[in-house]
């Protein structure tokens, strides 16, 4: 009987991937978690105290002069290779998931406008360029734009101010350009503006043309609406389908509960961190002996993209305070804490774009005596399969990725 709790902190990353340059030259000096303990110490003098993360084994899977290098917790700790094209959450969520995203194209705006416009005008939709940029102003009113904030080509954007458009418009009008987007993920996105969206475009790299959207207000004004639209995928083999599909209760917490898609899960959207921890926290109270809970810590990200480099270590103070909140609950033999991100969100690294990064894997085990250092894993898929091994489902149910721990002994798992 097993609990596992997996919370994946957004945009942490610790150091780039050999091919993180691809796109961005500057990129392959990525290291948003070196970066943020460094630009800490500088700005106050001390360093940035992290002690449950510390615990966990953080030290251990980036080693750093502000890091103890022992965990002094029964951990097994690591890092991993996204497993996927870019540097993306949605993609990241779902190769974590058990997805092989490994093909997923990238594709600017672009190259596929004339498609885009053709679609949305069989639907009905007026479609104009903005200045003649590779953009599409949909009703005068909604915006069709390349995503500024990960690597270039990685998803589109359907943006639209909601003191002018319902929420509704804007995802249906998304859902058009789903069905012809080559990409990983068509992202609808509705806020609240400081000024009318035009004043907020601009050039992104590789000719990339969209929204600024941390710089037009939407993420401080109140009111955010999204959602995420991904290529379609095979479900069958990812980690809540075949979970619930066991009978276990699974739980959807923060940013996971919108880019995920489990119809049996229970879903609690939220964006603030100490939000996301309180729903974790009392996800994990109600459960059962035998459950899985995903969590997204939305903030890191966010600061990532705001490069705001104190902001992002304040959110991550308050994230390893919440990890704290947890652990005294996961203390049964084959309980699983897992921490993670999805790809880097360097704040300084000069771009407010995501980072080509391994991200950590450190998971809490209370059976064991010692801890662990583990490989680099290959794939964020590997953090699925453990997962999947430790609620009792076999080494390859999921759709791809290897277990990095073999399963607690005695550990009953989920029924068959």
């Amino acid at each position: 009987m097993s609990r596992v709790v997996i919370v994946v902190i957004d945009g942490f990353g610790i150091g780039a991937m050999p091919d993180a340059d691809t796109q961005r030259p500057g990129d392959a000096a990525a290291d948003t978690l070196g970066h943020l303990l460094d630009r800490h110490r500088a700005a106050t003098g001390r360093r940035l105290p992290l002690p449950t993360l510390e615990a966990l084994g953080l030290g251990l899977a980036h080693p750093h002069p502000d890091l103890p290098r022992e965990p002094s917790l029964p951990v097994a700790a690591g890092r991993a290779a996204l497993g996927y094209p870019g540097a993306d959450t949605y993609a990241g969520h779902q190769t974590m998931m058990g997805a092989d995203c490994s093909g997923v194209t990238v594709a600017r705006l672009a190259e596929h406008l004339d498609e885009v416009a053709v679609a949305l005008r069989a639907n009905g939709h007026g479609t104009d360029r903005l200045d003649g940029r590779p953009l599409l102003v949909v009703d005068r009113r909604i915006l069709v734009h390349d995503n500024l904030e990960a690597d270039p080509g990685v998803n589109w954007n359907v943006s639209g101010c909601l003191a002018d458009v319902s929420f509704a418009d804007v995802l249906r009008i998304a859902q058009v350009v789903r069905s012809v987007a080559p990409v990983a993920r068509v992202i609808a996105v509705g806020g609240h503006a400081d000024a009318p969206l035009p004043a907020y475009v601009r050039e992104g790299a590789l000719g990339t043309v969209g929204l600024d959207t941390p710089a037009s207000g939407f993420y401080r004004n109140g009111g955010l609406a999204v959602q995420h639209l991904g290529a379609p995928l095979d479900r069958g083999r990812r980690l809540p389908e075949l979970v619930a599909g066991a009978g276990v209760p699974v739980t959807l917490v923060g940013k996971a509960a919108e880019v995920l898609a489990c119809d049996a899960a229970v879903r609690r959207p939220a964006v603030g961190t100490t939000d996301v921890f309180a729903l974790t926290l009392d996800a994990l109270r109600r459960a059962p002996g035998t459950a899985l809970i995903v969590s997204n810590v939305q903030e890191t990200d966010l600061a990532g993209h705001q490069q705001d480099a104190l902001r992002y270590a304040a959110v991550l103070r308050r994230t390893d305070t919440g990890l704290s909140t947890l652990l005294p609950l996961l203390s049964s033999p084959g309980d699983r804490l897992i921490v993670t991100g999805d790809h880097g969100n360097d704040p300084v690294i000069g771009h407010a774009c995501h980072t080509r990064e391994y991200v950590p894997v450190l998971i809490h085990r209370p059976e064991a005596v010692r801890p662990d250092r583990l490989p680099t894993a290959r794939t964020l898929a590997d953090v699925g399969a453990t997962a999947a091994v430790a609620l009792g489902l076999g080494a390859t149910a999921l759709g791809s990725g290897a277990p990095l721990l073999r399963p607690a002994a005695g550990s009953a798992g989920v029924p068959t």
